[in-house]
């Protein structure tokens, strides 16, 4: 099983690198830097939360595990 610890450091790096990638996406698609990151710091926000908590619930499902 996996650590809370663990957990939240893959989230962070995971999003880290999602949050660079959506800036660029953004910029390119909107052609304006503040709104490309502010759409990519909102995404980050949510989308955080919501890997934590997919990765948490797995870590409680024992389904094809040995």
């Amino acid at each position: 099983m996996e650590t809370a610890k663990r957990t939240l450091v893959k989230a962070l790096i995971w999003q880290f690198t999602g949050i660079i990638t959506m800036g660029v996406v953004g910029f390119f698609i909107t052609g304006s830097a503040t709104l490309g990151w502010t759409l990519a710091l909102a995404n980050t926000g949510v989308g955080l939360m919501t890997y934590i908590l997919y990765e948490r619930i797995w870590a409680r499902i024992y389904w094809e595990r040995r």
